[in-house]
């Protein structure tokens, strides 16, 4: 009988020690696949607001950084991420009996693309949109920043999900 036990507990002691792994971001093959060259996404935006580039590029590397073990590399990247901010605008919308917006959209367009140097075909490229409405009672002034990095999740997000869904 203790031989038995003795057994059983070597059995459980065996089994409930084991390693388990399981992903929820970017499973890469990191064998194959080791370094990322993420280039600066330049402002190319008919309006210009200064902190709108660096906040982005950081929230990109951020990104990459948090939830990938890729090596940043300035150039010849397993994996190369470019593009560039090409709209950043605000629209009026819902407009009321006296000709004056009640809302107005601020939209963030990025177009970016993506190459994959190991596996070829798995390149992609896309214009990628975010936009929030805030009371045409508000200045941009007083909510342009909460709102910036609103549409920087979401972009940084699509562009996340965009590069890494084949893997």
């Amino acid at each position: 009988m203790r031989k038995i036990i003795n057994i059983a507990l070597l059995f459980f002691v065996l089994t409930s020690c084991s390693i388990s792994y399981k992903f929820s971001g970017a499973s890469i093959d990191y064998n194959l696949t080791k370094t990322l060259q993420l280039s600066t996404f330049v402002n190319q935006a008919p309006l210009v607001y200064p902190p709108l580039e660096s906040r982005f590029n950081e929230a990109l590397k951020d990104m990459f950084t948090r939830n990938t073990r890729l090596q940043f590399v300035n150039q010849n990247g397993d994996m190369e991420i470019e593009g560039e901010i090409v709209g950043y605008e605000l629209t009026p919308l819902a407009v009321q009996e006296d000709a004056f917006a009640a809302e107005t959209r601020l939209t963030m367009n990025v177009r970016m693309r993506f190459r994959n140097n190991k596996i070829p075909g798995q390149d992609k490229e896309e214009t990628i949109s975010a936009n929030r409405t805030f009371s045409s009672n508000v200045n941009l002034t007083d909510v342009q920043d909460q709102l910036i990095e609103e549409l920087n999740k979401e972009i940084v997000d699509q562009i996340f999900n965009t590069t890494m869904a084949n893997w």
